[in-house]
């Protein structure tokens, strides 16, 4: 069965493996992997490349072969971007659209044999465009081995291709903007039916949105006040991207157990970063769904009653009819006594 392109891609990029910042090892999926040729002083566990718009800047990249056997990649350079759901650092497709280190960096060789258990060396060229905005352009260097191998999801074959990237932290000289928003910010409550049997819980749901133009590490505390400004919750969130890419927008959620069954408040999620600070919030209503649904069916039944009532009251209210006057009967003329002769 042929697998669709958009699957594809989609399956691409869980299996995309790229070092994180601070480890000093190459990003690796145990099969091969792919790093910055070392420099003179130590290993680098990515490329961190500061150039000014126009500048040409070359470096080399090392794919190593930790298998048997040969195996031949596609060589090229994406864009990265935050996945949305999680936050996680990934990097577009090899046939999706570039606008930054994917459109700017050119590996001399966009096909490569290494050999078993070998590395091979490969030049790139990264052109910086005179118009490049300043700020953070991440990116990386990708190894995608073409070979796909299959795969089963939900009944339905799929073609899955591994790939392996080397980060690349381009900075383009010019004035840093941090900005940072929080949006959307609601809550989803799941409450037992009856009040005490049972725990509460409800889920906070937010958006992390990146609108400026450098890398950002987010942190994240949630809070939430009941009546009379009771703090409810106040706690600081660990479910956040350790890197916010500049443009990028993350959806996040966190689970509030022990949450309210009855009560009116406020959630609040409050972002800070590099010289930015963000908040945005979301009221609630916590009521037991029996003790609403009791409420409701006496609401409802007095609303019955007043509509009842008021009828009443407007038929007595109602004067009644006069009664239409009565026909005077015609009287008969009375017969004179005839005179008797």
């Amino acid at each position: 069965m042929r697998t669709p392109h958009r699957l594809l891609l989609s399956l691409l990029l869980p299996a995309l493996f790229l070092a994180a910042p601070g480890t000093a090892r190459a990003a690796d999926n145990g099969s091969w992997s792919v790093r910055p040729v070392s420099s003179a002083v130590a290993a680098r566990p990515y490329f961190q490349i500061a150039a000014d718009p126009g500048q040409t800047v070359r470096d080399e990249v090392v794919v190593t072969n930790r298998t048997a056997g040969p195996l031949t990649f596609r060589l090229y350079a994406a864009d990265a971007y935050n996945t949305p759901r999680d936050g996680g650092f990934a990097v577009r497709g090899a046939e999706e659209p570039m606008r930054a280190v994917g459109a700017w960096a050119r590996p001399a060789k966009d096909r490569i044999t290494v050999p078993g258990h070998a590395s091979v060396t490969v030049p790139f060229t990264l052109r910086v465009p005179e118009d490049a905005e300043p700020g953070d352009h991440p990116g990386a260097i990708v190894a995608l081995d073409e070979r796909t191998e299959k795969a089963a999801a939900g009944g339905v074959a799929l073609g899955v291709r591994r790939a392996v990237g080397a980060r690349v932290y381009l900075q383009v000289s010019g004035p840093a903007l941090p900005a940072l928003t929080v949006e959307d910010v609601r809550i989803v409550q799941h409450r037992p039916l009856v009040p005490g049997l049972g725990g509460s819980t409800a889920t906070v749901h937010y958006v992390l949105r990146n609108t400026g133009n450098v890398t950002l590490a987010p942190r994240v505390r949630l809070t939430a006040r009941g009546l009379f400004g009771r703090t409810l919750l106040d706690r600081d969130l660990t479910k956040v991207p350790a890197e916010l890419l500049p443009g990028q927008k993350v959806e996040l959620s966190e689970v509030w157990r022990g949450a309210p069954q009855l009560d009116r408040g406020r959630v609040i999620v409050t972002a800070a970063a590099r010289d930015t600070r963000e908040r945005a919030g979301a009221s609630f209503l916590a009521v037991p769904w029996l003790v609403a649904a009791v409420v409701l069916a006496l609401a409802g039944a007095a609303g019955a009653l007043g509509v009842r009532a008021r009828r009443a009251r407007a038929r007595r209210s109602v004067p009644a009819r006069p009664s239409p006057p009565a026909r005077p009967t015609p009287s008969r003329p009375r017969s004179s006594p005839s005179a008797r002769p």
